[in-house]
């Protein structure tokens, strides 16, 4: 994909407007409603009204089926969180490097700003992590797209049947994940976090995601071989647990280390063998065993 070097005229801070400005100096705390929060709150603000005078249908209530539906889904009536913004991230994702098509479309479309409290949704789009709560954050928008790219890039020209995602978290990257792989699992260690993605990811509607919480150093066994993993948390070593239900050409992608944390792709090449190649400095939360 050619990279368009294009950059959004307006900063993003110019974009908040004061309500929301106020809304961010509170300090925002990751509960079991965040996405429905964000709606209710988005209704309630000055909702525009068609010809006759009655309010359009709720944007909220559609699937997530393709990219270009899902880039309108739940926008806030300011431009704050607008089209013009995502775009303005998903260009600089693609100057940074990342040139899937597939990826950048996906990117594009999923409204990161929904999987975060309103408070912090006028920081959604820069790139960084954010808190999401119980030490946890969401990935900054590069990695996750790097990671999925780097996954796609498989002897099956891109095409991802059944992927296993390892840190669920907030639900952003199992989301973005459901528009480029025909099925996606995702673990969750920490119970109110994998309640949070439940309720973030329910506005959405997405048929081809399944929550599950558990130990995601186990993998799900019952439900493998996956052609894609990816880990949204750091441990010294991938577990062989997880490389063991890789599919034979399947690619695992996941954070390695402790203070020196590099990216690495692992590779299934027979049925006793894999390959591993390091790729890149990176910074994630620890990967835990157990539930809590």
């Amino acid at each position: 994909m050619t990279d368009k070097t294009k950059r959004f005229p307006l900063t993003l801070s110019s974009l908040v407007d004061k309500k929301s400005s106020a809304d961010q100096n509170k300090r925002s705390v990751a509960t079991p409603q965040t996405a429905t929060t964000n709606v209710a709150w988005e209704n309630s603000r000055s909702t525009p009204r068609n010809a006759a005078g009655a309010a359009p249908t709720a944007l909220a209530s559609k699937p997530m089926s393709r990219p270009m539906q899902t880039a309108s889904h739940v926008e806030r009536s300011g431009s704050m969180v607008s089209d013009g913004v995502r775009k303005a991230m998903v260009d600089r994702i693609a100057r940074q490097g990342v040139s899937d098509a597939k990826v950048l479309a996906a990117m594009e479309a999923v409204p990161r700003h929904m999987f975060m409290e309103p408070g912090l949704s006028s920081q959604a789009y820069i790139d960084a992590s954010l808190p999401i709560g119980h030490h946890q954050t969401i990935s900054q928008p590069y990695i996750v797209a790097r990671m999925i790219e780097i996954m796609r890039d498989n002897q099956q020209g891109g095409v991802l049947h059944r992927v296993l995602e390892i840190g669920t978290g907030c639900g952003y990257q199992a989301a973005v994940l459901s528009l480029v792989a025909k099925e996606v699992y995702s673990i969750e260690r920490i119970k109110p976090l994998h309640e949070l993605a439940r309720s973030n990811l329910r506005p959405l509607r997405i048929a081809n995601i399944r929550l599950h919480y558990g130990d995601g150093m186990l993998g799900l066994p019952q439900v493998a071989p996956f052609d894609g993993i990816i880990l949204a948390a750091a441990g010294l070593e991938v577990p062989q647990a997880l490389l063991d239900q890789m599919t034979i050409g399947g690619r695992l992608v996941a954070p390695v280390g402790a203070r020196h944390q590099v990216l690495q792709l692992i590779q299934r090449t027979s049925k006793f063998d894999w390959t591993s190649t390091t790729l890149e400095d990176c910074h994630f939360v620890p990967l835990r065993a157990g539930t809590v």
